[in-house]
């Protein structure tokens, strides 16, 4: 489990990286901030729905969140 979501966030970075690293070296109008980008909102989007189904399969639990 947590491989899985070290492996996204550490990806998620690094292509957050690699987007701000395009955007100020490319003058010329080129897609690589866009794809740069486009990869970023997928793994977050994966994440997301990877944390959602492992908490609804019972994989993880929430803990430390009290209801008063």
């Amino acid at each position: 489990m947590k491989l899985v979501v070290i492996v996204l966030l550490l990806g998620i970075l690094a292509s957050l990286g690699s987007g701000l690293f395009f955007l100020m070296k490319d003058r010329d109008g080129s897609r690589r901030v866009l794809n740069a980008l486009t990869i970023r909102i997928a793994l977050s989007v994966a994440l997301f729905l990877f944390l959602f189904i492992a908490w609804y399969a019972g994989w993880i639990e929430p803990h430390g969140v009290t209801s008063r």
